[in-house]
């Protein structure tokens, strides 16, 4: 009889992970609807379990159904209230939501949100997250309602212990968010040197772009490139060439090369590559290239009214 109990809850604890797991890659391939329903079923025969309490919170977020994911987190932080992820995840939502709604409403929502992440902060102090979270609230919010750079900056040196590259981006967003722009660019730089990740490039060159420096933009992104190879960055190169009309050859050359390399895992349709090699082409008076690659581009997109615009203006050239 014993045994038989053993079996039977085995089997049971069996399948609700195989229903994680299951749930896990829906939300990973963005079907999140399939998700919710499948664990809106889960939860109702199993209003306890904390995974898919969770679970159900998470595919609710990704709709960008607030309410819902509130209602899901608020659960978890009821029935694991030492559990500093949920009291993060809770805080998230109400955030979100607070960004979702107009000013009068949100101002009833920050102090649980606030509250919710200093919980979450207190009983985990290596939650990274949470942290990051703290910095961007106490830079946001106006300080009639509690904003503070200093608390925001407070927050950064723990991330920084926790994480020097962390903690150096943290300094670089509260930087750039006061417009000190060459402290920013010197932490973004910092963080480059201590991690080099692309997100660490990235940061950087969304700088340099915010300060309308395409020129620095551009030799950011081939730094990365040489360090990453990611095929992207010969996409967002072009792109940035033709924008701004400047350092056209290599424009040309970054976006045949993202042509040449493009995987469907690519950020960006061919399609646009094209359009942008087009423009650079109108911009060198190659009547014959300008239209060969706009018209590649129309063959993938034939309604899309810039491609018909440029084709138009390639068209006027002698």
């Amino acid at each position: 009889m014993k045994f038989l109990f053993c079996f039977c809850f085995l089997s049971i604890a069996t399948f609700g992970q195989a229903e994680f797991e299951v749930t896990e890659n829906l939300i990973l391939k963005e079907q999140f609807l399939s998700a919710e329903k499948l664990m809106t079923e889960y939860v109702k025969k199993h209003p306890h379990n904390l995974k898919g309490i969770e679970l159900l919170g998470d595919a609710y977020g990704h709709q960008k159904k607030w309410d819902n994911a509130i209602e899901q987190y608020k659960k978890l932080v009821d029935l694991s209230p030492a559990t500093a992820n949920y009291h993060y995840k809770y805080g998230g939502a109400m955030g979100m939501k607070a960004l979702s709604i107009n000013k009068i409403k949100a101002l009833g929502i920050i102090g649980d949100v606030k509250q919710a992440f200093l919980t979450a902060a207190q009983l985990d102090p290596n939650h990274l997250d949470t942290r990051w979270a703290l910095v961007e609230l106490y830079m946001k919010l106006p300080g009639i309602i509690g904003g503070s750079k200093n608390k925001a900056l407070d927050y950064a040196k723990e991330l920084q212990r926790l994480s020097k590259v962390d903690g150096f981006l943290a300094k670089g967003f509260i930087y750039e968010h006061d417009k000190d722009y060459p402290l920013a660019e010197k932490y973004y730089q910092l963080a480059i040197e201590e991690g080099g990740s692309l997100v660490c490039y990235d940061k950087l060159t969304k700088l340099y772009q915010l300060q309308k420096q395409p020129v620095r933009a551009i030799a950011n992104m081939e730094v990365a490139l040489s360090n990453h190879n990611h095929n992207n960055l010969n996409y967002q190169i072009g792109k940035t060439a033709a924008t701004n009309q400047i350092e056209l050859d290599k424009g040309v050359q970054h976006l045949k090369a993202y042509l040449k390399h493009y995987a469907i895992t690519d950020e960006v349709a061919p399609a646009w590559a094209n359009f942008y090699l087009g423009k650079i082409y109108g911009f060198q008076n190659d009547k014959a290239e300008g239209l060969k690659y706009t018209n590649l581009a129309l063959a993938d997109d034939p309604q899309n009214e810039q491609f018909l615009k440029l084709k138009q203006a390639l068209l006027q050239l002698p």
